[in-house]
Parts: C-alpha cells; structure tokens; sequence
C-alpha cells in the first residue's frame, strides 16, 4: 500500500499566480549518465535532453522568469564552461532566446521584474544580459560569495560579468522559519502564491519554487531546478511505488497499458518504494553533486511534494513532459483538470526500454 502523502502545511492564500511552462528550445546530447546516476541500466547511457524556464505572472502584473536554460550563442558562456562542453563532446543546440519567445507571443520582457536562477550551472542560467537593467538577478544562498566576480575579472569563473552588471543582484536568505514539506521556504510577494525553496546539494544555492496556480481545488506547479535529473531518481517512492499496471503505457509496445512487473528487475533492492536511480558517487563518496549527501536529502524532500495530488513536479530536463504539457504561450494552470502529473507520472521508464524489451 502506498504510504499517504505528508501535509506539506502550505499556508492557506486567497492569491494565485498564472505559470507558462517555456521550452528554451535548448537541445543537449553526449553527457553520460554515470557521471549522474547509478546503477547503469542497458541502453540508457546518455543524457538528450531540453531545458525549462518558467514564466510566473502575479494578478498585480509582477512578473517572473525562474531559470532561462541554455544562452542561444553558447560559445560567448565563460571559457570554463565552452572548454567543458567542448572537451565532453557535449552536443548543444539552442533555436531562440527566452527573451525573444516573449515578445514573439506578446509578453514585454521590460515587465520582467526579476530572472530567478535556481543555480549558476550553464544551462539554466541563460543570457540574463538580453534583459532590461531594471530587471534583477536573484540567486540563492551563499551565490556571492562563490562566484563573483564573474569572467573576466575571475578567469576561472564559470559565470559572466554581464550577467549581473548593473543590474539588482538579489540573494535570498532562508531565515524567516517557514517551512513547505521540509523545504525551508521564501514567500517572494509576501501572499503565498509564490515560493523560493531552499534546496542545497546539486550546487551551493540551489534553489526550488512553488507556485500556486488555481483554488478549488489548490493547485502547485513545482519547479524542480536539477534536484533530480530523470524521473527514477524520485520515483518509485513509499508514495507513489512502482504500480501493478502502468498507464498510459511508457512503451508504445504495449498499446494503452503495460504491466509494472517488467520494471521489476530493473528495481534497486527489489524494493517497489525505491527509485531507480541514485545520485552517482565516486570511490570517495564525492560526485558531480557539489555535496551528494545533501541532494539525496533534497531528493527525499521533492519525493514528499510529488506524493500530492496538488502538486505538478516539473524537473528542468523533463523530456518525458514534452508529450504531456502545454508550453508557453498556454498556461499550465489547468494541470489537474488535463490530468498532467497522472500522464506524466511513470513516462520516464520508456528510457528503460532497451533494458527491459531484451
């Protein structure tokens, strides 16, 4: 039996905000998954993947970008970055900035009033110089002090100088107290309809939001920043465990439904509550998580926020979500009624197709 969901005790709020889910356009492709995940499973090897930014509007026209994926001229990020990418045989295509898909759908970017990085990693943190310098920069704890200066005046930094010159660099402090699940909270408009999160662990100042988008019945779009880099590092869960039939059916083989036990070898410890995956850990216990421990932590706390009825848990990376939801300009406020979390849930496992089907 699946174990109930945790009261995530989110403050009752009479106010909403409108989120549009953005796809950046941001393509990668060639980073292996062991550098992430473990254990390997047969023919899911490499990471192709797309990048979310979030569109957050509030009924009194404030408006928000959480996270803005990859820069369209990728070869002007910081040379420490370009040589990574260039030196893993990374593929990465971008067709149009995030700046440039609002205005194509009418939306002013001068409106917009601050760009919310959920970290500094290159393919979340866009071209926030594209943007008006009354539009503020808001980045997480402890981002300061680790990476500013900026290249050029720090060679080795993996963030620009542009990408907060004049301009509001604004770093949230989690110290009020407030808690959603165990998430220590930001209420950003002060009227519970918008959430920083605080989520270490994938980097120093990682950062979560939630947003809520409808009453009657409460509705959350979860923006997930890379807490989780695939679905099987969060799913199963004792919430939600691998189920006896899985439908819609991941495997396009099976028609509409296909059943849970063809995923069952495929389970770490042959435990049905358990995701597949884990944080990948070198000999040392280190890994590409700046503190594995920490983000396996922060992984248990997105588990509890997916176990909700209430909550639409989207990962940056997601690609599985392209055959589920409605992008920019639509809205995903209507998630529940189009039964989005329910489709989407369990579509992660058809990259475990190779695995299973031989």
């Amino acid at each position: 039996m699946p174990k109930p969901a945790p009261n995530l005790n989110i403050p009752p709020s009479s106010t909403t905000v409108s989120v549009r889910i953005i796809d950046t356009t941001t393509h990668i492709s060639g980073i292996p998954l062991s550098e992430f995940v473990s254990p390997a499973i047969s023919g899911h090897t490499h990471f192709s993947i797309p990048a979310y930014s979030f569109l957050i509007e509030h009924p009194s026209s404030r408006s928000l970008l959480f996270d803005l994926g990859v820069r369209k001229d990728w070869e002007n990020l910081s040379p420490r970055i370009t040589e990574r990418i260039k030196d893993g045989g990374w593929k990465v295509t971008v067709q149009k900035g995030v700046r440039e898909q609002l205005e194509e759908h009418g939306v002013s970017a001068a409106s917009i009033e601050a760009v919310i990085w959920s970290h500094w990693h290159w393919d979340h943190i866009g071209d926030p110089s594209t943007f008006d310098k009354s539009t503020a920069l808001v980045v997480g704890p402890g981002f300061k002090e680790s990476f500013t200066p900026g290249y050029p005046s720090d060679n080795s930094s993996p963030i620009l100088e542009s990408d907060y010159a004049d301009r509001e660099l604004r770093e949230i402090a989690f110290n009020s107290g407030l808690k959603i699940g165990r998430f220590e909270a930001f209420d950003y408009f002060g009227d519970g309809s918008f959430y920083l999160l605080n989520s270490p662990g994938h980097t120093i100042g990682h950062m979560c939001a939630l947003a809520k988008v409808k009453m009657n019945p409460n509705s959350y779009v979860f923006m997930g920043g890379d807490a989780c880099h695939h679905g099987g590092e969060f799913r199963p869960s004792p919430y939600h465990p691998l189920p006896e039939f899985l439908t819609p059916a991941p495997l396009p083989s099976y028609g509409t439904t296909c059943p849970g036990s063809l995923f069952e070898p495929l389970l770490r410890d042959n435990d049905r509550d358990k995701p597949f995956y884990a944080i990948a850990r070198r000999d040392d216990g280190k890994g590409v998580a700046h503190d594995v421990d920490e983000a396996e932590r922060t992984i248990e706390k997105v588990m509890e926020v997916d176990a909700s009825d209430e909550v639409l848990v989207v990962m940056a990376h997601d690609e599985t979500l392209k055959d589920v939801v409605s992008f920019f300009p639509q809205y995903a406020n209507s998630f529940r009624k189009n039964g989005w979390a329910e489709k989407g849930r369990w579509l992660f496992l058809r990259d475990f197709a190779g695995a299973v089907e031989n």
